[in-house]
């Protein structure tokens, strides 16, 4: 992977990862490099299931695509924002 490339996943996974943010209702205590990272995780898994499926092979903006990578971003944000909150209560 190039330099180009990886400064492309950082900056949309920090997207991917901030709307996924944005569609959870109330605050998740997570920091930003986990948001990051949860959304360049869920931006490639998107990916790989909307190229599976068949619905990223359109001429514009992949919604759909889009759709996958903003709802995996959201439950790995859950996810995430649940063990490491349960992590601290001990």
């Amino acid at each position: 992977m190039t330099i180009a490339g990886i400064i492309t996943a950082i900056i949309i996974g920090a997207i991917i990862g901030a709307l996924g943010r944005l569609v959870l209702p109330g605050r998740q205590p997570i920091g930003v490099l986990l948001t990051v990272g949860v959304g360049i995780v869920a931006a490639l898994i998107g990916t790989a299931i909307a190229r599976g499926t068949g619905v990223a092979d359109t001429d514009g903006v992949d919604w759909i695509e889009l759709a996958f990578q903003v709802v995996l971003a959201a439950v790995g944000v859950a996810l995430v924002a649940g063990w490491h909150g349960r992590r601290g209560v001990r």
